[in-house]
């Protein structure tokens, strides 16, 4: 299963569920990093160092934290949806297409997924 860790923003019930599915998913308050704000090159960096792919809701910047410099752990862009359960199905779904998670944009959206170097 995938190693992941979870920004400050990402619902909680959907790493909850991931773990469930049997996924390692660490928080930011997990690593001892909650409440402190981190730049998101600070948040890339935690998770390349950590070895885990990104989830988050902040698509925008990470994208383009993606497309500056593709070296990282693996980055999976999600909208927010409401049914928690059936997000963490969806990424979990999209993790099991990947061989593998380092350099990658994973974009999950409200009933759809794709991976997408844009």
């Amino acid at each position: 299963m995938a190693a992941l860790l979870a920004d400050e923003n990402f619902p909680q019930p959907v790493v909850h569920a991931l773990r469930t599915l049997g996924h390692n998913v660490l928080t930011l308050h997990d690593c001892g990093q909650s409440g402190q704000t981190l730049p998101d090159p600070e948040v890339l960096a935690l998770v390349t160092t950590q070895q885990r792919a990104l989830l988050t809701l902040n698509r925008r910047d990470f994208i383009r934290l993606h497309l500056q410099d593709p070296t990282h752990a693996g980055i999976i862009v999600c909208t927010f949806d409401a049914d928690f359960t059936a997000q963490a199905q969806r990424i979990a779904a999209m993790i099991t297409t990947q061989p593998q998670l380092v350099g990658q944009l994973l974009r999950v959206n409200q009933g759809e997924s794709r991976d997408d170097p844009r």
